[in-house]
């Protein structure tokens, strides 16, 4: 620690630290235009300078470092007239236009220059012109209020490490502008917006309709897109929301926002909005009183119940809704009704996952804190695009990659592509190849600990793949081999995990492979979330073979602070692909399903409409008519993202506060409406607010115990949230195909691609998260239609270019969509996003259940393509 004093105040700070850092921390402001913390001193505004005792000059205080017995004064006549002179410099070019601008009120410049002054200017010549850009969808670029701060080009490379802006041009014609040129090309994260300090970089949405007073109330709230859980704000008028935006340094995301979470939020005041319940009478569905539907629903359920006994019923969790929805919804199923038959989509990827994991390794496993990848000096990523799945979580690998570490990709990079070191992206079906080999490469290398001989002696019995396997999977063996020397060498290294790494032949195998790389190099492990709260309803008991907490069915009794207790069903629940065989052979006669649209997000679109068409009570609660929700019996309003309070927990374990900003369009959140339907079935307690609901939540799981909810504070619980009743270790594991590789097709000479065969995977969007985006004006501006992307070596060979309107065919449908080339596909397939209503991955393929994982494996997703 270094001491100095500050305007006589004597101050204690890092040794590294700045004068301006040294100065906050004890509540002395030095006015600054430039500086951003987080990013490198730039000293460009020459607005922080200070004085400093023998030193002739004013200097610096975002870049001049401390140092001992340092006298420092911030305020004198000889700083305010310099400060003054450099306002008087920027504002030569500057336009006076502060009424119409759409920063005003919330603009650095404008502050500082009612402090300090220089409200006449004395240069005489015309100010600079340079015309608003307007072209943009999102972005509105007004150069001629630009200071030359660098903030935003500095956010955009070193924070968000996209590098889509620069600084153009020389003195006084230096603008920032795209490397695009008109309309920017970028991932759109408007990142940007929030650190100009001007109205240079703003926000076409908000254009001419945002004013700083015009905010109502400002709302701390978890973003409701993806499972890493970011801190975002939600500024309202007249409770609607007006705008999102992140604060810098706050939350897991530290003030940095997606596309989704900046922009997507509109959806919630689509005019598709579910309003009232709805009961189908005669065939159609009728808007009807929510007491009418709660009637109906009781009575089909008692009746279900009392002929087909409660195992003919079960339940679909949603991972967009809070731990309280789920909880409740598990309840209802579990101690209410008594069937344990409850599961959400999570069950596609990520709860397999997650389960299989943990047994390889404890139920810590997978609950690490998103901030630590960004300081690991070697990262491992398969089966995803982390920037595009978890966009935050991805930008913590470039950071990463940009202070040194090395980054292996096995798979497609997609937003990675500029920050690895190893791309070991394979042709189809053959990334179990490249995992093997790196596994047995480095167990020669590092061998054996003897911490884990479950997983060591399955190691052992791997299959060393022949040269003719190795040509087949397209990755170079010298690629491979340099990255087993590097991955060996890691000290603080990550793996992560996507869903894509499941969704193929024996992904229990793959799995394993993935995770004996963690096992020999020590890496902690990350499953990337599609959705918001996967990781919270499976925590509360929304799977059919757990209770909430995680601890497994059972015969017993769970007992609740006022006295009551609760039976737990004596026999494992159906999962989600079980429920719909047994809707199919009639075992299953009543579903409800909370926020999830499977006939849109399953595959085998054909069986899964037939399952639900013959189930004899389908309730769907949900925001908007869905393709599922139009096969229902009951149809129930929901509430969104911004309109509910609870909690949700993120990919990391972390649980956080969800806030409500806006009203509820159909008066009811989710929670309330299941309890009723519990009331009304015999469940005897009563809940005034979510807050009652999580206490119960803390009586009834071991993990909770602990989690008051006045301990869920700015930043959340981090796992095990004080509890130390459930912490399980290793045990065996299964894995299928431990001894083989995949075959080579007989056609093939050894060589990479196999002009035989096509298979169609699905595409997951930066810009889309499944449905709900379709929904959002604002990302259907970016990302409107659907689109095959293709490798273009891959077209070339098929005679075929970008912009071609093709007809792409699978054993099961056919769809019409336009191609584009994308370099990041590789060679022998093409992708396909599950978004749009008319054209989507889904309607082309089927799906198997892995035997050992109970998860998702696509089939009938070879396809053919005809230029039209």
């Amino acid at each position: 620690m270094v001491k100095l004093t500050i305007n006589g105040k004597e101050v204690e700070a890092e040794r590294n630290a700045t004068i301006l850092e040294a100065a906050e921390s004890v509540g002395i402001k030095i006015p600054t235009l430039c500086h951003l913390k987080g990013l490198e001193p730039y000293g460009g505004c020459r607005m922080c300078l200070v004085k400093i005792e023998r030193v002739p000059r004013l200097q610096t205080a975002c870049t001049t470092k401390v140092n001992e017995g340092m006298a420092v004064i911030t305020e004198t006549e000889e700083i305010n007239k310099a400060r003054r002179a450099m306002l008087e410099f920027l504002l030569i070019n500057h336009p006076l236009d502060c009424p119409v601008c759409d920063k005003s009120g919330e603009c650095l410049l404008q502050d500082e220059a009612a402090r300090y002054g220089a409200s006449e200017g004395r240069f005489v010549e015309g100010k600079r012109v340079h015309p608003e850009n307007v072209n943009d969808p999102f972005i509105v670029r007004n150069m001629q209020r630009c200071i030359l701060c660098a903030r935003c080009t500095r956010m955009c490379g070193d924070g968000q490490g996209a590098y889509a802006i620069s600084i153009t041009g020389r003195g006084a014609h230096s603008f920032v502008e795209p490397f695009s040129g008109d309309k920017y090309n970028c991932e759109y994260c408007g990142n940007c917006l929030t650190v100009c300090p001007v109205g240079a970089i703003m926000s076409r949405l908000h254009r001419h309709s945002y004013r700083p007073w015009y905010v109502d109330k400002e709302v701390e709230t978890v973003c409701g897109f993806c499972g890493v859980g970011c801190t975002t704000y939600l500024q309202m008028r007249a409770a609607t929301i007006i705008r999102t935006l992140p604060k810098l340094g706050k939350g897991v995301n530290k003030g940095l926002l997606c596309v989704r979470g900046r922009f997507g939020y509109d959806y919630i005041d689509n005019e598709g909005r579910l309003k009232t319940p709805l009961i189908r009478v005669n065939g159609v569905l009728e808007p009807a009183s929510w007491d009418k539907a709660l009637v109906y629903i009781t009575a089909h359920l008692k009746d279900i119940k009392a002929k087909h006994t409660p195992k003919a019923i079960g339940a679909i969790a949603s991972g967009m809704c809070s731990n309280e929805d789920n909880y409740m919804l598990q309840k209802l199923m579990r101690f209410v009704i008594g069937s344990n038959n409850i599961d959400s989509t999570a069950r596609l990827s990520y709860a397999p996952a997650k389960s299989y994991i943990e047994k390889m390794f404890g139920t810590a496993a997978t609950a690490n804190k998103i901030s630590e990848i960004e300081k690991s000096d070697g990262i491992f990523t398969a089966g995803g695009d982390p920037t595009a799945i978890n966009p935050v979580l991805g930008i913590q690998i470039r950071a990463a990659w940009r202070r040194g570490a090395k980054v292996v990709v096995a798979g497609e990079p997609g937003g990675l592509k500029n920050f690895i070191n190893y791309d070991l992206n394979s042709v189809p079906q053959h990334e179990e190849t490249v995992l093997n080999t790196i596994v047995i490469g480095l167990a020669e290398m590092k061998g054996f600990s003897g911490e884990n001989p479950y997983i060591e002696r399955k190691i052992k019995a791997l299959r060393v793949p022949c040269e003719p396997e190795l040509k087949a999977t397209g990755v170079l063996l010298e690629n491979m081999e340099e990255a087993i020397d590097d991955l060996s060498g890691l000290k603080n290294p990550i793996v992560v995990i996507g869903p894509t790494l499941l969704q193929s032949g024996l992904p229990s195998k793959k799995l394993f492979l993935v995770g004996a790389i963690a096992y020999l190099i020590g890496a902690r492990i990350f499953l990337l979330s599609e959705k918001p709260n996967y990781r919270g309803l499976i925590d509360m008991g929304c799977v059919p073979d757990s209770l909430p907490g995680g601890m497994p069915v059972r015969p017993g009794q769970l007992k609740l602070t006022n006295g009551a207790t609760m039976a737990v069903p004596p026999e494992k629940g159906m999962n989600l692909f079980e429920m719909i065989e047994g809707a199919l052979d009639g075992s299953l006669k009543a579903l409800y399903v909370l926020g999830e649209n499977p006939v849109f997000n399953l595959p085998d679109r054909e069986k899964i409409e037939k399952a639900l068409s013959c189930l004899d009570l389908l309730v769907v609660q949900d925001i908007f008519m869905t393709e599922t929700a139009r096969h229902a019996h009951v149809v129930l309003p929901a509430a969104s993202w911004s309109e509910k309070d609870g909690t949700m927990t993120n990919l990391g374990g972390r649980i956080q506060f969800l806030r409500k900003g806006s009203n509820v369009s159909s008066g009811k959140s989710e929670w309330r409406v299941i309890a009723d339907i519990a009331r009304a079935l015999g469940m005897k307690e009563t809940y005034a607010d979510s807050k009652e609901v999580w206490e119960e939540i803390t009586q009834v799981s071991a993990l909770h115990s602990a989690s008051e909810y006045d301990k869920i504070k700015e930043g959340g619980l981090i796992w095990p949230y004080g509890s130390v009743q459930f912490q399980g270790g290793a045990e065996d594991f299964e894995v299928e195909g431990l001894g083989i590789l995949p075959e080579i097709p007989e056609n093939s000479d050894g060589c990479a691609t196999q002009p035989d065969r096509l298979y169609l995977l699905p595409e997951r969007s930066l810009f889309h998260s499944g449905s709900t985006t379709r929904k959002s004006k604002a990302i259907l501006s970016v990302s409107p239609e659907p689109y095959l992307a293709i490798n273009p070596i891959e077209a070339e060979r098929l005679g075929l270019r970008g912009g071609d309107t093709v007809k792409v065919k699978s054993a099961r449908a056919s769809a019409v969509v336009t191609l584009k080339p994308d370099m990041d596909v590789p060679e022998g397939a093409v992708t396909l996003s599950n978004t749009f209503e008319k054209v989507n991955f889904n309607a082309l393929a089927g799906y198997t259940v892995d035997p050992v994982l109970k998860c998702m494996v696509l089939s009938d997703n070879e396809v053919s393509i005809e230029k039209l």
